[in-house]
C-alpha cells in the first residue's frame, strides 16, 4: 500500500480538501499507514500532476478540493487487483533479542516491559477508536473496522508475547542462580 493509493481510495466517495482528507485519514487509516500532513499534501500535488486527481474547487487561504479522475479510479482498481507483494519484515526489537546474551537481565527485562507498555497503549488507543466507530456505517467504516481489528489483535499479541518473554528471562535467571548456588 502507499499513501498514493490511500488518498485515491478516500476520494472515491466524494471530493475533499487536503484538510478533510487528513481528518478522515487520521480516523480511518492512520493505524495501518501513518502519514504526516506534509507527506499528504505533497502526495496530493503529485496525484494532480499525474492526472489522477483534479483540483475541482479553490477556496480561501489556498484551500483546494480534490476530485478523483477516471485515470485515478483506474489506478486504484489496478492496484486493488494486483497481488500484494511480500513486505520485508524488520524489527529492531527482534534484532536486539537475537543478542540477548550481551545484555543484563535487567536491560532485557526493561526492553520487553517497554514493548509491553507500548503494545498495551496501542491496544487502548485502538479500542477507543473502535468505540468512536461503533455507530458509524458505510463501506469505509466497515472496511476500517476489519483493519482496526487486525491492529487490536496484533497489539494484544505483542503485549502477551512481551509478558511471556519476561517470564522466560526470569526462568532462565532462576536456573542460572540455582546452578550457581548448587556448585
Amino acid at each position: 500500500m502507499s499513501l498514493r493509493h490511500a488518498l485515491l481510495g478516500l476520494l472515491v466517495e466524494r471530493p475533499a480538501s487536503g484538510y478533510d482528507l487528513m481528518k478522515l485519514f487520521d480516523t480511518s487509516l492512520a493505524h495501518v499507514w501513518p502519514a504526516t500532513q506534509s507527506q499528504m499534501y505533497g502526495e496530493l500535488n503529485r496525484l494532480a500532476d499525474a492526472g489522477l486527481v483534479d483540483v475541482s474547487a479553490e477556496g480561501p487561504r489556498g484551500r483546494k478540493e480534490y476530485t478523483l479522475t477516471g485515470r485515478g479510479r483506474q489506478e486504484l482498481a489496478d492496484w486493488l487487483a494486483a497481488p500484494t507483494p511480500k513486505q520485508p519484515r524488520r524489527s529492531e526489537l527482534l534484532l536486539k533479542l537475537f543478542f540477548l546474551d550481551l545484555a543484563t537481565g535487567d536491560q532485557i527485562r526493561a526492553i520487553l516491559e517497554d514493548r509491553e507498555r507500548q503494545a498495551a497503549a496501542e491496544h487502548r488507543r485502538l479500542a477507543a477508536l473502535r468505540e468512536t466507530l461503533s455507530g458509524a456505517d458505510g463501506p469505509l467504516t466497515v472496511n476500517g473496522r476489519i483493519g482496526l481489528e487486525y491492529g487490536l489483535r496484533l497489539a494484544e499479541m505483542e503485549r502477551d508475547w512481551a509478558r511471556w518473554a519476561v517470564a522466560q528471562i526470569d526462568a532462565r535467571e532462576e536456573v542460572t542462580a540455582t546452578a550457581a548456588r548448587d556448585s
